[in-house]
């Protein structure tokens, strides 16, 4: 990503961001992403929703081999494991 959109990202409003976490159930990697998200956007004030690829076909085709995912303002932030740090980082926080 170019520095000029992280700088973008970085000056917007916690309240004006999304994290959206796409998984699905009984992933155990899904629930420790949870946690983390919880944890990182609770302390920030950051947004976040959760959606379930068995209940997307699309992002069940794009993203199935990767869960747990994590978007952040609707791009790609990680897959597999959540680091909290990494996170709060990307949130300006």
């Amino acid at each position: 990503m170019s520095p000029l959109l992280r700088r973008t990202h970085a000056k917007r409003k916690p309240e004006e961001r999304l994290v959206t976490l796409i998984g699905k159930p009984g992933c155990h990697l899904c629930d420790d992403a949870r946690a983390v998200v919880e944890e990182v956007c609770g302390a920030l004030g950051v947004p976040w929703e959760e959606k379930d690829i068995t209940r997307d076909e699309e992002l069940n085709r794009a993203y199935w081999e990767q869960i747990p995912v994590v978007l952040v303002d609707g791009e790609q932030h990680t897959f597999w494991r959540v680091d909290a740090g990494r996170l709060r980082k990307a949130l300006g926080g």
